[in-house]
C-alpha cells in the first residue's frame, strides 16, 4: 500500500505551474501550496474544491516566506515567528478546505525548509510548534529519519514517511541538493521503476550507485515536473498492475 502525492496549487495570479485537474485524477493526496512560495486565496480555492470533488486528501504545503525564490532559497527565520507562519499557513489553507466540504489532513514542508528540518532541530521544532498550535492532531510529511518526523513524534503528531522517484538520493538516505549534477531525474522509465522499487522494496539506488533503504508511506510525485501528468499515470499505473495498492495515508 502506498499513498502518492503532489505539490499543486503552485500559481500564483494569471501564472500556472502544475496541472492540477488533470494531477488531481491520478495522486491520493494533494499538497497545496499556502501562499508562501506559491498560491493565492483564489488558487487554494480552487484546488480545494477539484480535489474534494475527486475524493483527494488535502494536505498544507507550508514554506519559508519567499516567492520570489518558491520557496527554495535558505533563509534564517526566528522559531517564533516561524511557528506562527506555519499556523497561519494550515489555517488559511482550513478555510477553503472546510467551505469544499473537506479538512485539512497533514502536513508537509516545502523547498527549503523542507531539507532545513532534515538535521536542524530548532527549525524543525518550530515547524511542529506551528503544527501545534493549528491542529494537535494533523500528521506530518516528510524525510525519514529527519529531525521533523522524530520531533513530530515525541509531540505525538503521526510521522509519516516520504519518499521521491524523480530526485537522486546521497548514500546517507538524504536528497542530493537540486544544484548538483544528477540531482533530479528526468528519464521517465527510470522514474516508474523507482517507485515500483520504492514502494513493494523500500529501497532504491543513491546517486553513488548503492543500494539504499528508504521505506515511505507515500511517494512524491512533483507536479512542475515537465509531463508531470502522463508520468504520474505511468508511475500509478505500473504500481496498480504490480499489485501495489494505491490509497491515501490520511
Amino acid at each position: 500500500m502506498i499513498d502518492l502525492n503532489a505539490d499543486l496549487g503552485e500559481g500564483f495570479g494569471r501564472w500556472e505551474l502544475t496541472d492540477d485537474e488533470r494531477l488531481l485524477s491520478v495522486v491520493t493526496s494533494a499538497n497545496v501550496a499556502c501562499g508562501f512560495h506559491a498560491g493565492d486565496a483564489v488558487t487554494m480555492r480552487r484546488v480545494c474544491e477539484l480535489a474534494a470533488e475527486r475524493g483527494v486528501t488535502i494536505g498544507a504545503q507550508v514554506a519559508y516566506r519567499d516567492l520570489a525564490g518558491f520557496g527554495r532559497r535558505a533563509m534564517d527565520v526566528p522559531p517564533a515567528e516561524l511557528a506562527a507562519e506555519v499556523a497561519y499557513q494550515i489555517g488559511a489553507l482550513e478555510v477553503f478546505a472546510r467551505a469544499a466540504g473537506a479538512r485539512v489532513a497533514y502536513v508537509k514542508p516545502h523547498g527549503a525548509l523542507y531539507n532545513r528540518v532534515v538535521h536542524d532541530e530548532e527549525q524543525a521544532t518550530a515547524v511542529i510548534d506551528g503544527v501545534l498550535l493549528a491542529d494537535p492532531a494533523l500528521p506530518v510529511l516528510g524525510l525519514p529519519g529527519s529531525r521533523l518526523l522524530e520531533v513530530a513524534g515525541k509531540a505525538g503528531l503521526p510521522a509519516v514517511t516520504e519518499a521521491f522517484a524523480d530526485r537522486a538520493y546521497t548514500e546517507e538516505g538524504t536528497l542530493v541538493p537540486r544544484g548538483q549534477d544528477g540531482a533530479v531525474i528526468s528519464d521517465p522509465d527510470v522514474v516508474v521503476e523507482r517507485s515500483l522499487g520504492l514502494a513493494r522494496l523500500g529501497e532504491v539506488d543513491s546517486l553513488a550507485g548503492t543500494r539504499i533503504e528508504v521505506r515511505a508511506r507515500s511517494l512524491c510525485l512533483h507536479g512542475d515536473t515537465p509531463g508531470a501528468v502522463e508520468l504520474a499515470r505511468r508511475v500509478r499505473r505500473r504500481l496498480e498492475e504490480s499489485g501495489v495498492r494505491v490509497e491515501a495515508f490520511a
